[in-house]
């Protein structure tokens, strides 16, 4: 299978609500669609992870943190900012 085979086939399980894993720079992740609470709650139960313990969501693009977090602080867009530019004196 392609990379890009892979990455549909990837996209296509979340979307059917299911869990997968994916490489990071030093562990394994767990991962699931953010917005689906069966597979969230599932992730929840294979980790034995608090309820009250808050979980990564990883977004392509800083607009659509107001659709995840209830009041986003100014300085958020600043740290992301400062990150992108960190991002680009390492190129």
């Amino acid at each position: 299978m392609t990379l890009e085979e892979e990455i549909k086939y990837c996209v296509n399980l979340l979307k059917a609500g299911r869990i997968i894993l994916y490489p990071t720079d030093t562990i394994w992740g767990i991962g699931c669609d953010a917005t689906n609470t069966k597979a969230v709650e599932r992730i929840y139960r294979i980790k034995q992870r608090e309820a009250r313990k808050s979980m990564i969501i990883l977004l392509d693009d800083e607009k659509h943190l107001e659709k995840y977090v209830k009041a986003v602080p100014p300085i958020a867009y600043d740290l992301i900012q400062f990150g992108l530019a960190a991002d680009h004196s390492l190129s």
